[in-house]
């Protein structure tokens, strides 16, 4: 996998870690169903849960589609009593080469929308990416419960 410094973006936070492929449309499915449980378990509002679920299945697509495949890093978030979900999308596909551009509501390549990542940064409380042409892509998003 692609080797990026925001693996280990929620280590001192994390209370415990779950690892699970990106490959097909059944690991979208998968990962959609472990982020709402995991939302439901921290009492996430329905409304954090569901923008949650949605910018993981945005993501995870993401994933699948521009990068060729790859994993998601399922985090709990500990922060003194204040509870969180981090993903972290990773793959080692083609990288982006404007993330300016690929951040800007409506720009696509592959026809869709072009709102994966932008609409993916405004439901989640924290949004970072990395990505290197060549080498691939990571994506890390928080949900806090508040």
């Amino acid at each position: 996998m692609f080797e990026t410094d925001l693996l280990e973006r929620h280590r001192g936070l994390r209370a415990g870690r779950t690892t699970l492929p990106l490959r097909s449309d059944e690991d979208v499915v998968n990962l959609r169903k472990q982020v709402r449980e995991r939302a439901v378990a921290i009492a996430l509002s329905l409304v954090d849960q569901t923008k949650l679920v949605t910018a993981a299945s945005e993501l995870a697509r993401n994933t699948i589609k521009y990068g060729g495949g790859g994993e998601v890093h399922l985090d709990a978030l500990a922060d003194g009593i204040r509870q969180g979900i981090g993903l972290i999308f990773v793959d080692n596909g083609p990288g982006i080469p404007d993330i300016d551009l690929a951040l800007r509501d409506g720009y696509t390549t592959g026809g869709g929308l072009g709102l994966g990542l932008s609409g993916s940064k405004r439901l989640c409380d924290e949004f970072a990416i990395d990505t290197r042409p060549g080498e691939g892509t990571a994506v890390s998003v928080v949900k806090w419960k508040r």
